[in-house]
């Protein structure tokens, strides 16, 4: 059964207009969560703000966002100075402007929401949207308020609905050029290169979200439920670490390459056999 819609509202192209539901495309539900604990009662610990300088907790109805000049400077921003600069509805992601679809880079995208048509007597106009976007190759831009913060988003089409993307603005991405400048732009050796080829070729299948399972969270659950049982985890075997580290760092880029094809022919002449 689908969670109930994080946001309801109206997706609206010039006059198109139709009601439209957004869900969380991502979840954490299943993650292993934590609470802390005082370990000598066993009771719950719970965060509070306190004043930095009296050491007394503050109520809720004396907490201000402020911004910071300077040192020990701030001016306190009031709710109705942050309403003032949000969109005036609130309500509507009204798509103004379209891009092609391949030209916006990965690292602006931040959270994905599916989005369906609210009801039957929206689903036309959400379809044409989708369609003519399809077709067009495009992506629309618009602007939304999620969670009290007014965010840019995509809408790209997605199989039978859109996926709205959240995007990180300009000044949240760094450039990659004060990364990537000291990387020696050289041709690699032709030989280098077809045996690296190679490789990936063997190595390339379907993709699956078996790839991204999550160890950790696995094995998190492994110990908890030991715990529960009263059962003690099984500890390695000595030397085992040791054995796992390689004997040399240093190695030789051809032999490795060469030993990869090797032990991958070797595989997949005993999986013939």
């Amino acid at each position: 059964m689908a969670p109930r819609p994080y946001w309801r509202g109206y997706l609206k192209l010039s006059l198109v207009t139709c009601a439209v539901t957004l869900s969380p495309a991502i979840t954490e539900g299943e993650k292993v969560r934590f609470h802390t604990l005082n370990r000598r009662t066993g009771d719950r610990i719970y965060t509070r703000y306190i004043d930095a300088v009296s050491g007394k907790t503050v109520d809720e109805d004396d907490q201000a966002k402020a911004y910071e000049k300077g040192e020990d400077d701030y001016v306190i921003l009031e709710d109705e100075d942050l309403d003032a600069v949000q969109l005036e509805s609130a309500r509507t992601i009204d798509i103004d402007e379209f891009v092609e679809a391949d030209t916006i880079e990965w690292v602006y995208f931040d959270s994905p929401y599916f989005v369906v048509p609210a009801d039957e007597v929206g689903e036309e106009a959400f379809t044409v949207i989708r369609e003519a976007m399809s077709d067009s190759k495009v992506v629309g831009i618009s602007r939304l308020v999620l969670g009290g913060r007014e965010r840019a988003v995509m809408l790209q089409p997605w199989d039978k609905g859109i996926v709205l993307w959240t995007l990180r603005y300009g000044d949240e991405v760094r450039e990659e050029d004060e990364y990537f400048k000291s990387v020696q732009a050289q041709k690699p050796e032709n030989k280098l290169l077809s045996m690296v080829e190679e490789i990936i070729e063997q190595r390339t299948v379907a993709w699956s979200d078996s790839m991204v399972k999550d160890p950790v969270q696995d094995r998190l659950l492994e110990i908890i439920k030991s715990k529960k049982s009263s059962k003690r985890k099984a500890t390695p075997k000595k030397g085992a670490e040791q054995n796992a580290e390689p004997k040399d760092n240093v190695i030789d880029l051809m032999s490795a390459l060469k030993k990869s094809l090797e032990g991958k022919a070797k595989q997949n002449r005993r999986s013939d056999g």
